[in-house]
């Protein structure tokens, strides 16, 4: 069973091995637990009979009007049972007062991301964007 938290309060490197499969110089556990410390929101799925992290999302903000969702990553043991698209979805409840929620993937990945309202955005790289803009919010975030 999975369990979602957003406290990453004693939180150990041995809960989250594994991560950023495929990557040329991946972060290490202890590393990933700073980045979550300095994330201004993080969802965490847990696996309830382990205790370990088996997938997460993170969220930097300014606060007021924007967001950005640099990491959503899932254990490959644990993909393809809608872990990623749950802490999607709750990282986007939790920014929904924002006007603006970016994040940056692969090109094969915007289908993914299409399916929770998010649309491309056209830069000057090879990377794509996506986004969700909320006019509604553009004079600031409301509580």
């Amino acid at each position: 069973m999975i369990d979602y938290v957003n406290s990453i309060e004693n939180l150990s490197a041995d809960q989250c091995a594994g991560f950023f499969v495929g990557w040329p110089n991946p972060p290490t556990p202890e590393t990933l637990i700073k980045i979550l410390n300095q994330s201004d929101d993080v969802i965490l799925a847990k696996d309830t009979e382990t205790g370990n992290v088996v997938g997460f999302i993170n969220a930097i903000t300014d606060g007021i009007l924007s967001a950005y969702i640099p990491l959503l990553e899932v254990l490959p043991d644990y993909q393809h049972r809608g872990i990623g698209s749950r802490l999607v979805e709750l990282m986007l409840k939790r920014l929904d007062g924002y006007y603006m929620i970016d994040l940056v993937c692969d090109e094969s990945l915007m289908p993914y991301y299409e399916r929770f309202g998010m649309t491309e955005r056209f830069g000057m790289t090879k990377t794509r964007s996506m986004s969700i803009r909320n006019f509604s919010r553009q004079s600031g975030k409301t509580e």
